[in-house]
C-alpha cells in the first residue's frame, strides 16, 4: 500500500540498522503521502523508534536509502533534513527548562525558519501565535519547567511545528496522559493534519492510533508484519499473535 516515487513526500527504501551484531532493521521500506497520516504500532524492542531515528536523522542507516521530496536525504546529518521540512516530537520533553514557554519556541524559528528564507518581523508574536494553537496561549511567559505533562506535550508539539515541517514525525506524544489528556492532544494533532502537514505517529494507546490513522504499519522484530487500514489492520493475525499472544 505503498505510494511510487514520484508521488510520496516521503520514501523509505529497504533500509536496514545494525548495533553491533543486532538488527534492529532489516530491509524496511514504506512511503508517506503529502498530508497522510501514518500510524506505526509494534511491540517494544520492535524498531519502531530506531525507524524514525533513522528518517529524522538522528541514526545513519547501514543500508537502503531515504529520500524526502524525491531527494535522497541519506547521508544529511538531521538539521539538514528539518530544514528541508522533517520535524520530530521526542518520547521524553526535555525543554529549556529555565526559559519562558515563548523563548522555547523562538529558539527553532530562529535557527530553522529564518534560515530557510521564510523571514517574520517578530519571531515573538509567531512564538505565541503557536502556544494559542496548543491551548497555551496563558502561560507563553511561564517557565517550562513548571508545567504539567500534558503542557509539556503541547510544548514539545508547537516546538516541532516551529520549523513549519511538510513531515512531522510523533514518538509516543501520549505517553502517560490520561484519557481526556490523550483526546486533547489528539485534536490538536488533528488539527495540524487538516493544515497539510503529513505526520508520522508511534503511539501504544490503541484508541489513539486508530482514529487517528488512515494507514497502519505494523513492526516486528526490525521488519514490517503488516500494514492496513485501521479496521483491517486489528484484524490481521499476525497483529492479533503479536499484541494478544492469539
Amino acid at each position: 500500500m505503498g505510494y511510487p516515487v514520484s508521488e510520496a513526500l516521503l520514501q523509505v527504501e529497504s533500509i536496514s540498522k545494525y548495533f553491533g551484531g543486532f538488527a534492529a532493521l532489516s530491509e524496511v521500506s514504506l512511503s508517506v503521502a503529502p498530508g497522510e497520516r501514518l500510524g506505526i504500532i509494534g511491540p517494544n524492542g520492535s524498531g519502531k523508534t530506531t525507524l524514525i531515528n533513522c528518517i529524522g536523522g538522528s541514526l545513519r542507516t547501514d543500508g537502503g536509502m531515504i529520500r524526502f521530496d524525491q531527494r535522497n536525504v541519506s547521508g544529511f546529518a538531521a538539521h539538514r533534513r528539518a530544514r528541508l521540512g522533517i520535524a520530530r516530537s521526542f518520547q521524553i520533553p526535555r525543554p529549556f527548562s529555565s526559559m519562558s514557554l515563548a523563548e522555547n519556541i523562538a529558539v527553532p524559528l530562529e535557527y530553522v525558519v529564518h534560515r530557510r528564507g521564510l523571514h517574520s518581523a517578530d519571531v515573538s508574536g509567531e512564538a505565541r501565535a503557536l502556544l494559542a494553537q496548543m491551548g497555551l496561549a496563558d502561560k507563553a511567559d511561564s517557565k517550562a519547567g513548571a508545567l504539567t505533562q500534558v503542557d509539556l506535550r503541547k510544548l514539545e508539539l508547537a516546538r516541532a511545528l516551529a520549523s513549519q515541517p511538510r513531515l512531522l514525525i510523533l514518538d509516543e506524544v501520549m505517553a502517560g496522559l490520561a484519557a481526556a489528556e490523550v483526546e486533547e492532544v489528539l485534536d490538536i494533532i488533528l488539527g495540524v493534519s487538516r493544515r497539510g502537514v503529513a505526520i508520522i505517529m508511534i503511539e501504544h494507546i490503541m484508541r489513539a492510533i486508530m482514529r487517528f490513522s488512515e494507514r497502519v504499519v505494523c513492526l516486528d522484530a526490525g521488519r514490517i508484519v503488516a500494514e492496513a487500514t485501521p479496521a483491517a489492520i486489528i484484524l490481521d493475525p499476525i497483529v492479533r499473535r503479536i499484541y494478544l499472544g492469539a
